[in-house]
């Protein structure tokens, strides 16, 4: 499939093109990358920029190929019915409409049945998920689903809060910080499950900030 697009720099390579006698594979991503550059004004073979299009290309690949590892190491829980409440887990994602970063500062929460979720697993969990285009809606939805399939517990609850470069580099250019939330089972109810939730989470959060 032929890479050249319209005014193409000419210093780029397209797939199938001899450059010495030699058949080449253009990075298609390298290609955009350059174009982008170009486009935009500026000289991609310029001092500065010279490699850009390079590390470009292996930073989308390294987001979105990024390996969470195994998610799924659980453990016979001693107690059932307990709470167990992991908070301040910080990721990264990027905003489907925008192709901007948002970061995310996420709480899990489940109360276990049979199973006990390793600790490390609740960061990985919460990776797999934000290493793709995203909407935080969908973030904690989809961490929520996860939690549930892996612990067997119908009692999970999700909060996400995030600040999105899409609102606050472009549009309105605001700071501000998006909060949303994933109550299933008992925490899907107004009442004394929910409200241990919400205290512990901003307890935690209280104490992440001292």
């Amino acid at each position: 499939m032929s890479l050249r697009l319209d005014q193409r720099d000419p210093f780029v390579p397209v797939d199938g093109e001899k450059i010495d006698g030699e058949k080449v594979e253009a990075d298609p991503l390298e290609t955009l990358a350059r174009q982008l550059l170009i486009e935009i004004g500026e000289d991609p073979d310029r001092e500065g920029l010279v490699d850009t299009p390079r590390r470009y290309a292996n930073w989308w690949r390294e987001f979105v190929g990024h390996d969470a590892g195994n998610t799924d190491t659980v453990f016979e829980t001693i107690s059932g019915g307990q709470l167990v409440l992991v908070s301040d887990i910080r990721v990264w994602s990027l905003c489907e409409h925008h192709l901007l970063p948002f970061n995310c500062s996420l709480t899990i929460a489940y109360r276990s049945q049979k199973s006990l979720l390793g600790l490390s697993k609740f960061a990985r969990i919460a990776h797999r998920h934000a290493h793709k285009l995203q909407v935080q809606e969908r973030l904690v939805a989809d961490i929520a689903h996860e939690i549930e399939t892996v612990t067997g517990s119908s009692d999970v609850a999700v909060i996400g809060s995030g600040e999105h470069l899409c609102m606050t580099m472009r549009g309105v250019r605001t700071s501000a910080v998006m909060t949303s939330a994933v109550f299933h089972g008992v925490f899907d109810e107004q009442g004394p499950e929910r409200a241990e939730i919400l205290s512990l989470a901003q307890a935690a959060g209280s104490l992440q900030r001292k």
